[in-house]
């Protein structure tokens, strides 16, 4: 198959004439890769039970992982859910269009190829402009993971996905690098409580001012039990992995630097091509000489998150490129936004932890 890029010119703005053949190849059936606020997005018809079954292929994804269905407006909404509770309401006023997805009770219309064997939908309405118009011009709810092959770093520009989907997929809008670049905060709002699946940019903190008690899914923080069915994306499998072993090291800056000095020293002296993950703030507590003989990144500045979660993914993806065979990462504090930053760095290194 040969996939067709197109590039947006004005991703703020984008033309009709830009979008209409993604958007037909939707339609169709075939799968279409675009931009969101959060990751690029690998999309497909999401009530076509075909289709979809056309991501988890071309990604290499396991059949129980749920899907994510896409609108452009509210009155989308309606058609693909049995029931609205107050929580998800109040969850639309506040964070539609954004990098928000809810969890509601799935109608009849929407197979369950879909939601992964489940009676739920999972639901979404990017805030991106490319992808909101798309999804509007192809006139169904769109099915979109990440575009990725299943288990490696999230893309977070057109040239991540064309390494993982060049020749699977028909077509990929190139919009440039997206904003956020961490998946959306998922939410279930089907229970008594609502429960907080995957944390993102709208935080825990932002969800109980809202809502008063929010729970939060064990799977955050720890593996999932092998026979459980995951209720959304990013909960059972290794996610957003590099091709290298990977270990985080938790603790305070300065004892956690000394930590991974030593278990860097460690591995290159037993011959491995190292990887050493930091910060603006700390890469001063490493010295020359590993840096010299490790590939050393530093992943932006621990002052203004945002800079952690927008490089994190494209910083793994630099490991694999230059071959890394052992990652060393320091750990980030779990509030707020960096709640989302260490539930990925937690799953990337398969839950290996070190805390000094």
């Amino acid at each position: 198959m040969n996939t067709k890029r197109v590039v947006i010119e004005d991703v703020k703005h984008p033309r009709d004439e830009e979008l209409l053949e993604a958007a037909e190849i939707l339609r169709a059936g075939g799968l279409v890769a675009f931009p969101t606020e959060t990751v690029y997005g690998l999309g497909a018809n999401a009530l076509n039970e075909e289709a979809a079954k056309k991501i988890y292929a071309a990604k290499g994804r396991p059949s129980d992982n749920p899907l994510i269905a896409h609108i452009s407006g509210e009155n989308e909404l309606r058609p693909l859910v049995s029931e609205i509770p107050e929580a998800g309401r109040k969850l639309m006023e506040a964070f539609w269009p954004g990098p928000l997805t809810i969890i509601f009770p799935k109608s009849e219309a929407v197979p369950y190829g879909t939601t992964g064997g489940l009676d739920t939908v999972a639901v979404r309405m990017p805030s991106d402009p490319v992808a909101n118009r798309l999804i509007a011009l192809a006139g169904v709810p769109v099915a979109a993971p990440s575009a990725n092959t299943s288990g490696r770093p999230s893309p977070t520009t057109a040239d991540h996905v064309w390494e993982d989907m060049n020749g699977k997929i028909e077509m990929i809008l190139d919009g440039g690098p997206v904003g956020i670049g961490v998946e959306s905060t998922i939410v279930d709002v089907t229970g008594e409580v609502p429960m907080l699946l995957r944390p993102g940019a709208i935080t825990m903190e932002m969800l109980e001012e809202l809502l008063g008690r929010v729970e939060m899914d064990p799977a955050i923080t720890g593996p999932m039990s092998p026979d459980m069915h995951p209720k959304a994306p990013g909960m059972k499998y290794r996610h957003y992995a590099p091709k290298a072993d990977m270990t985080l090291v938790e603790g305070e800056t300065g004892a956690m630097a000394r930590e991974i000095c030593r278990l860097a020293g460690e591995s290159l002296a037993a011959g491995k091509r190292t990887g050493i993950v930091c910060t603006e703030e700390t890469k001063h507590l490493y010295p020359e000489e590993l840096q010299r003989e490790a590939r050393f990144f530093s992943m932006g500045e621990r002052s203004r998150e945002e800079t952690i979660a927008h490089n994190l993914y494209a910083v793994l993806r630099e490991f694999d490129e230059v071959d890394v065979e052992q990652i060393f990462c320091e750990a980030f504090p779990d509030t707020e936004l960096g709640q989302a930053i260490m539930n990925r760095l937690i799953k990337a290194a398969g839950h290996k932890i070190v805390k000094v």
